[in-house]
Order: structure tokens, then sequence, then C-alpha cells
């Protein structure tokens, strides 16, 4: 089981800041399966990722994309810069992360969303 997925969950409840308990009511999912899944335990389906989407503040396609139900390998996604919540990414970037296997591509997409949500949460 590939509990990097469960990782960057954590770590990005974490960083929103929510508690398991807060996650749970906010998105209708129980504690005890959120746990599971941060855990690495049990892998979330497409209808959990849909309700733990907007309060862990990713866009339904970023966790579909992390979670392999979508792949940034897609013909045309990656060289299109589209993939990545509709953000330009650089060419080069582009190109080479099309390059790697899906595994790295998920981790680099995970790196980004995190990076992206601490950026949200600094003062401007």
């Amino acid at each position: 089981m590939d509990n990097d997925l469960g990782k960057i969950l954590k770590q990005q409840r974490i960083t929103v800041p929510l508690t398991l308990q807060e996650l749970a009511a906010q998105s209708g999912v129980s504690s005890s399966h959120l746990g599971r899944i941060e855990r690495g335990e049990r892998f979330p389906s497409a209808r959990i990722l849909r309700k733990i989407s907007r309060p862990l503040g990713f866009d339904e396609d970023e966790l579909f994309t992390l979670a392999g139900f979508l792949s940034p390998q897609t013909p045309g996604v990656a060289e299109e810069s589209s993939w990545y919540s509709g953000r330009q990414l650089d060419p080069y970037v582009a190109r080479m992360l099309a390059e790697e296997p899906p595994e790295i591509q998920r981790s680099v997409i995970g790196v980004l969303s995190l990076i992206k949500s601490i950026a949200r949460s600094l003062p401007r």
C-alpha cells in the first residue's frame, strides 16, 4: 500500500491547520477512517477524496492526481502545463516531470501543493 498519499494528506491537514475531528466534521468522513488513510492502512476512494479536498485546500484534480486516479502523463497534459491547478508550470519543469514515473510525479505534485498551501497561509 502506497502511504505517501496518507503522509501528504496528514501534512496538509496539519498545515491548514485542522485536527482529525475537525476534518471529519467538515468532510463527513469519520475521524477513524481518516486516521487509517493518513497511516496508509486504507486508500481513499474518489468519493472520499472529493469530500476532503475542499477542507484541506486542494482542488479535486490535485488530489485525484496525487492518488493516481488522474495521471499527469496523459498525452499533452504536462506539455501544456495545465495539470497543476491550471497554473503555468515552467515548460522545462513540465517536460522533465513528464519523463518521470508516476510515483515521482505524484511526489512532486504533493510538494508543489504543500508549497502552494503554505504560500496561501502567509500574511500578505
